[in-house]
């Protein structure tokens, strides 16, 4: 209410009003910014769509004085929340804070003997309001605080509550007011005492460090507060976190006490949970029943993929890397990562679609060199869901029983004292590849080869390479379309080392692998190298003594030649190698095939102790199970041909080198990626290869 000129010159007359107040260290209640009690609100910088909102303030964990006396009066706290604006900048906010006075309130300004109101509701005019002791920011800060203005209307009570209101800032360690009368009405001046910034401290930090916060904001300790340098300190904080890949961090408020004392509350990150969700067909992590999809996979082998564990705080590259690892595993077709969670407790969901790693695969043939044939096949990457493999092979004809098994346990980077294994079996024969039908045995049947043996190695990484170490033995035996051993060809040529027609081969290999691929199944970006060397142990029929050294390079580019959603990617793969030592005709490098060049049949080209190989191919989809190739093949034996046991080469006229190119099909069924690729050669012929996964 207004009060008469009587009341105000009663005033006048009787005393000039005293108010002064001291904070103290009462509770901090944050006030929201809908609430009319004077915030603040400067812009910060822009936010991101990491960024998350709903932030609880973290334990102190490091906390640092400097020498200088801290001033002895408490004080309330402003805090500087992040919060989105509707155009989703991020601000700080000034919000009013309550403390409570730690002495005595002035005496009330005394009203007229006239009235019957309160004392403390007397609303007189306020003809000019003064702030003393801040500089222009602060002054700034106060005027939008109080609710005191030079024109409008006050009371004794709401000259207290712009005192509250002015502590509750934080920004100040002491406050007072003065008012004397008019004639026009009532003059206001508050006296103020800014805080000096002495320390700082860190609250809910693992990353931070006090070093890198310090750096930040040295240019305000020592110097009066200034909410516009602690703006900057924020921003420049917030940037050492996107720069260290720390994609989610940022500082959540700055608080400062009476004492000088910054608090810097920030929130990181920290990943509470980590969780496995399995994808079906149709893109989904729930079932037509309600129930989410299961997986083969085991979460404690998931687990013990992945860099980022629980306690951590996020980075992005680590994730990424998390990422490649699963794909590695070739288990799974696509791998997403989710965020759920705020930045104080993250729960960080891993989405994959599992490969079909298991399959059993019937089938049967007929032909006029073995009669009928039935063939059973078994595959399962995933054994025991720890990612251990199971192949088994079985061929049963009227003539033989071939097979081909094996098992792999790879070494796991969880578990670094034990080491990796594969352990394999097989019994085999086949057309050989090095003598083909050209020149046939004395009783005109084709050479036929047959193998039997095994072997075992150990696998554990060494720096960035996976290496291996194995023991390896075949017997291989030279036969016609009975069964019968046959040491030689109709031209009176060796077909074996030992010159019996069997011969037995033990080796100890090394091979050492860098493998950077994205997807070791189909791979879109990355390399991979392999260096490997086999030294044999002179035992047993043929007394053969030999070192094979191998090297094989491939690198994948991702190209776009034209829009699609799916990658299209440039592979390139080149390899080589030779044999030092006496080399059984059987053993020399076969060039041409599925394998080597397309166009030419297998060990067309040539049949050498040493060799050369470049494939090309470009890679694009057609529809979503679909791909195109188009591909180059180039192969040399190098002129190594003549120096093999009997020139198996020469003597069937191969040339020794050989150029194919064509194009091909990718089909990803549920046994894996088929291929079907056709084929020209250099001489003008054409061949169809089919085969299983991509060529490299």
């Amino acid at each position: 209410m207004r009060v008469s000129a009587t009341a105000i010159f009663t005033l006048a007359t009787l005393a000039a009003a005293n108010v002064t107040q001291q904070a103290t260290a009462a509770p901090a209640k944050t006030v929201t910014p809908t609430e009319k009690a004077g915030n603040l609100v400067v812009p910060i910088i822009e936010d991101t769509p990491a960024r998350v909102e709903t932030i609880a303030s973290p334990e102190t964990i490091v906390a640092q004085q400097f020498s200088q006396k801290p001033v002895p009066v408490k004080t309330g706290a402003v805090v500087l929340n992040s919060a989105k604006t509707d155009k989703g900048n991020s601000s700080v906010t000034l919000p009013l804070i309550s403390s409570s006075p730690s002495s005595p309130s002035s005496p009330p300004l005394p009203s007229s003997p006239k009235t019957t109101t309160t004392e403390s509701n007397l609303v007189v005019t306020a003809t000019e309001v003064q702030v003393v002791g801040a500089n222009q920011e602060l002054q700034d800060i106060i005027r939008k605080v109080i609710k005191t203005q030079a024109g409008g209307e006050t009371s004794q009570s709401q000259l207290q509550k712009d005192v509250t209101a002015i502590l509750d800032t934080g920004l100040f360690s002491n406050v007072s007011v003065n008012s004397f009368s008019t004639q026009a009405g009532l003059n206001v001046v508050y006296e103020v005492q800014p805080v000096i910034v002495r320390s700082l401290q860190l609250s809910g930090a693992k990353v931070l460090t006090y070093q890198v916060a310090q750096q930040q904001l040295q240019s305000q300790i020592g110097t009066t507060i200034s909410p516009a340098g602690l703006q900057q300190a924020v921003a420049q904080i917030n940037k050492w976190y996107a720069d260290n890949g720390y994609n989610l961090a940022r500082v959540l408020s700055i608080k400062p006490n009476s004492q000088g004392i910054l608090t810097v509350n920030v929130a990181e990150g920290l990943v509470s949970n980590i969780k496995f969700r399995f994808i079906n067909d149709e893109g989904k992590t729930i079932d037509s029943q309600g129930n989410p999809v299961g997986g083969r996979t085991k979460p404690d082998f998931l687990q013990q993929q992945l860099k980022l564990k629980s306690g951590q705080i996020f980075q992005e590259n680590v994730v990424k890397q998390d990422i490649q690892q699963l794909y590695r595993t070739g288990l799974f077709e696509s791998v997403n990562v989710a965020l759920e969670g705020d930045a104080t407790k993250l729960d960080l969901v891993y989405q994959l679609k599992e490969t079909g790693a298991r399959g059993v695969n019937l089938g049967g043939s007929y032909n006029a060199d073995q009669g009928l044939v039935g063939t059973i096949s078994y595959q399962d990457q995933n054994v025991g869901g720890i990612n251990d493999t199971l192949g088994v092979n079985l061929a049963v004809s009227s003539r033989d029983l071939q097979f081909n098994s094996k098992f792999i346990s790879p070494y796991r980077t969880t578990n670094p004292d034990r080491l990796g294994y594969t352990v394999n079996g097989f019994r085999n024969q086949e057309l050989s590849e090095t003598f083909d039908d050209k020149i046939t045995l004395a009783n005109g049947d084709k050479v036929r080869e047959g193998q039997i043996g095994g072997g075992v190695s150990l696998q554990r990484p060494l720096d960035d390479w996976n290496t291996s170490l194995g023991l390896n033995y075949t017997r291989t035996s030279i036969r016609d379309r009975q069964g019968n051993i046959t040491p030689n060809d109709a031209q009176g040529n060796p077909l074996s080392a030992s010159g019996t027609g069997v011969d037995d081969l033990t080796t100890v290999s090394f091979t050492a692998t860098k493998d950077q691929r994205n997807n070791p199944l189909n791979p879109t970006q990355g390399s991979i190298l392999s260096l490997s060397t086999e030294q044999s142990v002179p035992i047993g029929e043929g007394n053969i003594s030999l070192n094979r050294l191998k090297a094989n390079y491939s690198q994948y580019l991702p190209v776009q030649l034209f829009n699609t959603k799916q990658p299209q990617v440039f592979a390139v793969n080149v390899q080589a190698g030779t044999v030092i030592g006496n080399l059984p005709p059987y053993e020399s490098f076969n060039l041409g095939g599925s394998n080597s060049v397309r166009g030419y049949d297998s060990g067309e080209v040539g049949s050498g102790r040493s060799y050369v190989l470049a494939s090309a191919e470009y890679r694009f989809p057609v529809l979503p199970i679909v791909g195109g190739v188009l591909f180059a093949d180039f192969a040399s034996d190098l002129g190594s041909g003549d120096t093999v046991l009997g020139d198996p080469a020469g003597v069937r006229d191969k040339q020794g080198y050989g150029f194919g190119y064509g194009a091909g099909v990718r089909l990803d069924s549920p046994l894996g990626l088929i291929r079907a690729d056709y084929g020209i050669n250099d001489q003008g012929e054409s061949k169809v290869h089919l085969g299983i996964g991509q060529r490299f």
